[in-house]
């Protein structure tokens, strides 16, 4: 029964005190009854409709104060449309190119024990982005819970491609027609690391793609409940590829190595990030091959622990994605909301240490 049925109903019952007075005349007189119930069909017909879920009213950072990015908690003028890209991380790779803009580095383990990135942008594009590499099936998982974003990679293994076109996303494979021109080669690379991408391009095609939103993300000071662990160091990743977050108080982040090399970026300076998760969760198999065996497949769905780096200190807390279509909160052993440090934010999923 909506808000209009009510309406309604009580314009149809002061109608009939109108006509009927005698009627009311035992609960207070009509007049009495005519005025409460014109009160309430005014109140009623002059609420404002609810909010839909996820519009600007039902959004903390949209209620009060400065609007906010709710991927990094920084300040944003508008929040821009959300886009991905898949980006290579094996050793011939690196440096890469616009990973310092992004909003979330999604760091996800591939074939070999290697890993690649699903970098998201809404906040800021950098005129290149790169080198572009191709999807895999436990991408389609993680993007979901932006909604519609617009997704750029270079192709995927042919059983998987329908599947990654099929997906609620703005396809912006660079085997389209509508997105070939947003991508170029370097020559002064070899293939295939030298494939990138120009956003600004990519954004232009991707009509219809989600703007940022909430994915669970809270930023601020460290609850007050949670035990952070002095921490100038920890190490995650995967059996070929190793990841060492150190922080440096001077720059306030987490400064990223990998295979034991500073990692940096073609703008210049050293990666790091005001907050690293490393997510534990379970890596399974895929369902699709990649070089005749399938590749690892990290779930973001479910729950299980994860440390979260902020500040010079490890938070050891839980996570919790019930479905796709939802992001992940991180809770504290107390149930408090784990909150992050304003910036860029690293996601690094991986199976629990044995």
């Amino acid at each position: 029964m909506t808000p209009h049925w009510w309406a309604r109903y009580w314009q149809a019952v002061v109608a009939s005190v109108r006509r009927h007075p005698w009627a009311y005349a035992g609960t207070g007189g009509a007049v009495a009854a005519v005025a409460g119930v014109t009160a309430i069909v005014l109140m009623m017909t002059s609420a404002p409709a609810p909010a839909r879920p996820g519009s600007p009213a039902t959004t903390p950072a949209a209620a009060t104060g400065p609007l906010t990015s709710p991927f990094t908690g920084e300040p944003v003028t508008s929040r821009g449309p959300v886009l991905a890209l898949k980006i290579d991380n094996i050793v011939r790779a690196r440096p890469q190119t616009g990973l310092k803009a992004a909003d979330i580095v999604y760091v996800l383990p591939v074939e070999g024990g290697l890993s690649r990135f699903l970098a998201v942008y809404s906040s800021q594009l950098p005129p290149v982005i790169g080198p572009v590499r191709s999807a895999r099936e436990d991408d389609l998982e993680v993007l979901r819970q932006f909604g519609t974003p617009a997704f750029a990679y270079s192709g995927a293994t042919p059983h998987l491609l329908p599947f990654v076109h099929r997906a609620r996303i703005v396809d912006l494979y660079a085997g389209l027609p509508k997105s070939a021109g947003a991508y170029f080669r370097d020559n002064s690379r070899a293939a295939p690391y030298n494939f990138y991408a120009r956003p600004a391009q990519l954004v232009a095609g991707a009509a219809g793609a989600s703007t940022a939103r909430d994915i669970g993300f809270r930023f601020g000071p460290a609850p007050a409940s949670a035990l952070g662990k002095t921490a100038a160091s920890f190490a995650a990743g995967y059996s070929a590829a190793a990841f060492t977050f150190t922080w440096s108080a001077a720059q306030k982040r987490w400064l990223v190595a990998m295979d034991a090399n500073p990692a940096s970026d073609t703008s210049g300076g050293q990666l790091g990030a005001p907050t690293i998760v490393i997510q534990y969760t379970t890596v399974r198999t895929s369902r699709f091959l990649e070089y005749g065996a399938p590749p690892p497949y990290a779930q973001s769905v479910g729950h299980g622990t994860a440390v979260v780096l902020r500040d010079g200190k490890a938070y050891t807390v839980t996570w919790s994605r019930p479905n796709g279509n939802v992001g992940t909160t991180y809770t504290t052993a107390t149930g408090e909301r784990m909150t992050f440090a304003k910036g860029q934010v690293w996601v690094l999923l991986t199976a629990p240490p044995r």
